[in-house]
């Protein structure tokens, strides 16, 4: 199992991975993880800044020899380079990996874009009153959004070099899959952690959240592309307050400093929180709000649905996947329609709570791990058999 990012790092990547990896070794899988000297897995040495992250795999590939190498596929976590000039030299760390492992490789994808949320991933920087300063952010920015323009197919031709070179690719979603040009499709698994078993009421007290109104969550990095900003905007309905928890990323270079204080908003400000600490929050609160400007896949959002809660959020295509299947609903990026989302939640709570009840069990990390030994199996039964010469086979 291949994740620069892996627990006691933070972040949702990571995150994902250590709870799949416990999931396939409790059914029997023998899985050995390599990752960042930050992380706690079997092996390490990958690095954004490690242009030698390739070899750091392939060495151990001829030194374990496993029967498949399963890459978790987000681009920034493997040294994404933009190439001012020529696109065509746009690249990663671990683009020579793919061209040179010989056991069967199994990527999952976390990142497509479209290119307006493409473009909405440069990092702002901090203005400062200097002429000076202001002309040198000027310069930056524009040469970022430059990058970002020219990069966009380079970026996708990226992906989708990874998924040729792959005997098998996993995607969380049917948007995923059509950016991607393809991919199975297995959910990001999810489910409660909390050893407490605190109700909803029990786990507002642990917080010192008020008992009497419905909770929106809005929690995660701390960066921009969160769209927070609509959350000091929103007028919101009788009877409902917003909770907000943001945390900072080990890889991440954006620091975003919203404190978020007005009515209606509390603010815990208690950064990453640990699994049990997540669950309880997640069982004090009624929904998510995910005011997102990018998203190609939300673990926030799957692990609301773990704990009951419906969403609201931004109508990106990966959000509008599950909100036909009922589980939430999706508006303008707008105050004003984020607010009315509330009101309209609210009132029909009761039917949007029983869909997210019975779409629950699919999120089970049992289930989700089930399915990725499935896949493993195919993947090697069709490695061995393209091995077998064809004289031998009658």
């Amino acid at each position: 199992m291949v994740s620069t990012e892996y627990p006691p790092m933070q972040g949702g990547v990571g995150r994902y991975t250590y709870n799949l990896t416990n999931a396939l070794r409790k059914k029997g899988f023998d899985v050995q993880v390599v990752c960042n000297k930050l992380g706690n897995g079997d092996f390490f040495g990958l690095s954004p800044s490690n242009a030698d992250d390739s070899n750091v795999i392939l060495q151990l590939v001829d030194k374990i020899k496993p029967d498949i190498v399963h890459i978790q596929y987000e681009q920034g976590m493997y040294g994404l380079v933009l190439a001012g000039l020529d696109p065509r030299k746009t690249h990663t760390n671990i683009d020579s990996f793919y061209d040179h492992c010989k056991v069967p490789i199994v990527t999952t994808f976390h990142s497509a874009y479209t290119i307006r949320q493409w473009l909405k991933l440069v990092v702002p920087l901090k203005l400062t009153s200097k002429l000076s300063i202001l002309k040198k952010y000027s310069n930056s920015k524009i040469i970022r959004y430059w990058k970002r323009i020219i990069n966009y197919n380079s970026f996708h031709n990226l992906n989708k070099e990874k998924a040729a070179k792959s005997a098998a690719s996993i995607v969380f979603s049917e948007y995923m899959s059509k950016m991607i040009g393809g991919g199975q499709v297995i959910l990001h698994g999810a489910e409660s952690n909390s050893t407490l078993r605190k109700g909803k009421m029990e786990a507002r007290n642990i917080f010192n959240l008020p008992q009497e109104n419905r909770i929106a969550l809005a929690l995660g990095f701390a960066t921009v592309t969160k769209g927070w900003d609509i959350l000091e905007k929103i007028n919101l309905p009788s009877g409902w307050k917003i909770v907000v928890n943001s945390s900072t990323n080990h890889l991440g270079i954006e620091r975003c400093g919203k404190n978020l204080v007005r009515n209606g908003i509390i603010n815990l400000q208690k950064d990453f929180l640990s699994e049990e600490e997540l669950s309880l929050l997640f069982s004090s609160a009624d929904a998510v709000i995910l005011p997102y400007k990018v998203s190609s896949g939300s673990g926030v959002m799957f692990d609301a649905l773990a704990h009951g809660l419906p969403f609201v959020a931004t109508d990106l295509d990966f959000f509008n996947e599950y909100a036909t299947k009922g589980l939430g609903i999706t508006v303008k990026r707008n105050p004003v329609a984020f607010s009315k989302a509330l009101a309209d939640l609210g009132k029909d709570y009761i039917i949007y709570k029983r869909a997210v009840d019975e779409f629950m069990p699919e999120l089970s990390w049992r289930n989700i791990a089930s399915q990725h030994g499935q896949l493993y199996r195919q993947t090697v039964k069709a490695k061995a058999a393209a091995v077998i010469p064809a004289s031998s086979v009658r």
